[in-house]
């Protein structure tokens, strides 16, 4: 069982979902209430996406950046990728961006200007990055890998919690995703189930969840309820900023990869094979249906700042637009 999870749990990790995307039907079709935006091949897999306002970026395989400036009905692809590294995570505000990937690699732009490689001081690969409005930044990744940065990704600092109640000693923890609050609490997820807090800049850690299920994807709104999500179709609510968690039952036994959530109550929710959403705030769940969905993954997902538009992105380059 240990090492079923473990597999299950690199699914997250870019060489494990291009092995799924080359395997997929490359003929399914979309599923109703998808519309694809823009597609590529079969290993040009995107695992990330973030939008500040009408401002958009999409990562992925071999280094691939994709850009958007009209809340995402059109994408420019770079040229030239600044590494050829897989990107498996991305952020965005006030039009600064940072990427991060494989073998540590950060990535970082201002507005109209160009993506500079940054050293982060870590050769660890990095899953997920979050940034807030102040400049406070946190990247996660593999064996326990968290970073900080205070100026927006220009600088990195290691942190090194205490995984003590969260795995065996000597175990380190993949951590898959984080999210950084605009009052700087930091919320952390991976393995085990485990969810961890911090309110004091990352010094000491709080374990707010743990579990069988890993947990692969985090969105926290400014009201504070978010949502968390994994392994066996799990989903967890937070209605205090991550501070505590509660499960929301959603049925079936996906591996789910990403979600958004809305103001307004919708809950979206992307995964291998599934792909499910939520019009009340988690209290019940439908399931998509279709070819496109029953043998393929959608990963990352976004919403664009005050629009209504679920974007998403996943196996064969694909961005694509959710209807509810």
């Amino acid at each position: 069982m240990k090492n079923l999870l473990k597999m299950m749990s690199l699914v997250a990790a870019a060489a494990a979902a291009v092995a799924l995307s080359s395997a997929a039907s490359a003929t399914a079709q979309p599923s109703s209430g998808i519309e694809v935006i823009t597609s590529g091949t079969a290993h040009q897999a995107l695992f990330a996406i973030a939008f500040d306002g009408q401002d958009g970026v999409a990562v992925g395989a071999a280094g691939e950046i994709q850009e958007t400036a009209d809340s995402g009905k059109s994408w420019k692809r770079l040229d030239a990728a600044p590494t050829p590294l897989a990107l498996l995570g991305v952020t965005i505000n006030q039009g600064h961006r940072i990427a991060v990937g494989q073998s540590g690699t950060v990535l970082t732009k201002d507005a109209g200007g160009p993506w500079t490689k940054v050293d982060a001081g870590t050769p660890g690969r990095l899953f997920s990055v979050s940034l807030n409005s102040k400049g406070r930044a946190v990247a996660v990744g593999e064996f326990g890998t968290v970073i900080k940065s205070e100026d927006g990704g220009k600088t990195w600092t290691t942190l090194t919690p205490d995984w003590k109640g969260v795995a065996e000693e000597g175990v380190q923890p993949h951590l898959y995703a984080v999210t950084v609050d605009e009052d700087g609490s930091i919320t952390m997820l991976g393995e085990f189930g485990m969810i961890q807090h911090s309110t004091d800049d990352g010094a000491s850690w709080k374990l707010v969840h743990k579990g069988d299920a890993s947990l692969f994807a985090i969105h926290v709104r400014s009201d504070g309820v978010g949502y968390a999500v994994g392994q066996a179709s799990t989903v967890l609510r937070t209605v205090d900023h991550g501070a505590s968690w509660t499960e929301a039952n959603s049925g079936g036994g996906a591996v789910l990869l990403g979600v958004r959530s809305s103001p307004s109550g919708k809950v979206f929710v992307t995964g291998m094979r599934d792909m499910m959403l939520s019009d009340d705030d988690g209290k019940t769940w439908r399931h998509g249906a279709g070819a496109d969905l029953a043998t393929t993954w959608y990963q990352g997902i976004s919403i664009p700042t005050g629009t209504d538009t679920v974007l998403a992105v996943g196996h064969n380059g694909r961005i694509i637009r959710i209807g509810g």
